[in-house]
């Protein structure tokens, strides 16, 4: 009997999964197996119903979406290569496009430092006196400097200082860079000749790059600052232990790792929301804006690279 397409997909991955299923069962000879698997898949093939085709459709929409989710993130990928290779030409960088870099340096960074510089200050008072305090209470001093060090610089400043970069910055600035593309801006700027990637897209991934790198370095200087002001006191004379201490925490391996790390935060931060926006994203059911779905991504991407980290630190 002639199968329609639905029933046929829906029957070829039946046969296939019964197949493997009965022929790796324990106890069960291989081509007995096999034949079961043949004979059952026939006789439930002509039993597949409307809901079975559903779930038929179903199961093709999810492969349709794995494969929209690879070349999503393929040209990601792309879009970040073009980039580098652009960063890296000095055919990039006269004298227009270094007053755009500079000009996006000053919005991606300047308002934002002071708030950001006080808000980490007082954070980091908290959190050190929070940390020192119980050190001391269960008699663990010679710990609290590294628990210090370790929570506030290895671990949590990289991840808020891009935090604050995405959400004041890269995320607006991808939003108003798909609105330009939209409203088919980009495309006049490139029959006019202007290439749109060094003249729109890299001077705001340049900008988002350094400002997570800034910010995370004045964060990290200012935590130091703090945490040996908590343990020592105003006075100079704890310097060289805090020296060693500091020193034994940050062996190459770990500064490696924690650099490493910043600048993959950064890279993440600054590439995801322009690459989101120079791509075309299929609306959903639900509906969610490029801003929603382009966070998403820079989190997933950031948990994972937080994981490895963890992993090249503490494994």
């Amino acid at each position: 009997f002639p199968l329609p397409p639905s029933r046929r997909d829906a029957l070829a991955g039946l046969l296939l999964a019964m197949m493997i299923a009965a022929s790796v069962t324990p106890g069960i000879p291989l081509l007995p197996a096999g034949l079961l698997g043949w004979t059952a898949a026939l006789l439930l093939s002509y039993r597949l119903s409307r809901r079975q085709r559903i779930q038929s459709g179903w199961l093709i929409g999810l492969g349709q979406g794995v494969l929209r989710w690879l070349f999503g993130w393929w040209t990601v990928v792309f879009i970040g290569a073009q980039l580098a290779v652009l960063a890296l030409s000095p055919s990039s960088y006269g004298a227009e496009a270094r007053g755009a870099v500079l000009r996006q340096i000053y919005h991606a960074a300047g308002p934002g430092l002071p708030g950001f510089t006080t808000l980490m200050a007082l954070f980091n008072v908290v959190l050190i006196r929070i940390l020192v305090v119980t050190a001391f209470a269960y008699g663990l001093t010679q710990y609290a400097l590294d628990a210090v060090v370790r929570v506030l610089v290895l671990e949590l400043i990289p991840l808020i200082a891009a935090l604050f970069v995405a959400v004041e910055y890269t995320i607006p600035g991808g939003s108003e860079l798909y609105k330009l593309r939209r409203s088919g801006a980009l495309q006049a700027l490139r029959e006019r000749g202007v290439e749109r990637l060094s003249h729109e897209v890299l001077p705001r991934v340049l900008a988002g790059m350094f400002a997570v790198l800034l910010l995370a370095a004045l964060s990290c200087f200012l935590s130091l600052v703090l945490a040996y002001i908590a343990v020592h006191g105003f006075t100079l004379a704890g310097v060289p232990s805090y020296n060693h201490a500091v020193g034994n925490i940050f062996n190459p391996v770990v500064s490696l790792i924690f650099s490493m790390k910043t600048l993959l935060f950064a890279i993440a931060v600054a590439l995801l929301p322009v690459a989101n926006a120079l791509r075309d994203i299929p609306r959903r059911a639900s509906r969610t804006s490029v801003e929603l779905q382009g966070l998403v991504q820079m989190f997933v991407l950031m948990l994972v690279i937080e994981i490895a980290s963890l992993i090249g630190n503490y494994y």
